[in-house]
């Protein structure tokens, strides 16, 4: 299978549902959908005999700052059974970046769906537990956003400063 069979069915399939086509840099293709379509095309990628894409390896969030849409969530699919990938791309609004979960789907989207809302703040409808997964429970905001400051806290953090100035090994007596 290759990806003008894969385009040519999903075509087939959902016709204008499917923004565009374009292909990833070791040749994978690459198919941008909206969040109202993921649900569908996903199960016709996983349910279909003939393409069979039975496992998600990936989704993350990006945050393109400055564009429209300001979010997207990049899925890689791999079907075991034809020995190939098929990424799909998801672009979200700035103003209310949510899509559905694919937790009822693959499992793997479990925690991979709650870093991406840790991370970007990117909201899975439906998810079964999104909550912090890296960041502690208190942390306001997401660190991984474009316009998140830097927090610039020093490598000997600075909470025991007075410990390491007082023990200073190196310096000259």
């Amino acid at each position: 299978m290759d990806n003008t069979t894969i385009s040519t069915r999903l075509t087939e399939q959902f016709g204008a549902r499917i923004q565009r086509f374009d292909s990833h840099r070791g040749g994978d293709l690459v198919a941008y959908i909206s969040a109202a379509d993921l649900i569908d095309v996903a199960t016709f990628l996983r349910d279909d005999d003939e393409m069979s894409f039975s496992f998600l390896e990936n989704l993350c969030g990006v945050d393109y700052l400055g564009r429209t849409p300001r979010f997207e969530v990049v899925y890689h699919l791999l079907s075991m059974k034809n020995r190939v990938r098929v990424c799909l791309k998801v672009g979200l609004d700035a103003t209310n970046p949510t899509v559905p979960s694919l937790t009822g789907m693959w499992q793997t989207a479990n925690y991979q769906e709650r870093e991406a809302y840790d991370m970007f703040g990117i909201i899975f409808t439906d998810h079964p537990g999104l909550d912090r997964i890296l960041m502690p429970e208190d942390w306001v905001g997401f660190p991984q956003r474009k316009d998140t400051p830097l927090g610039y806290e020093e490598v000997a953090f600075t909470f025991n400063q007075a410990q390491i100035d007082a023990h200073k090994p190196f310096a000259k007596e």
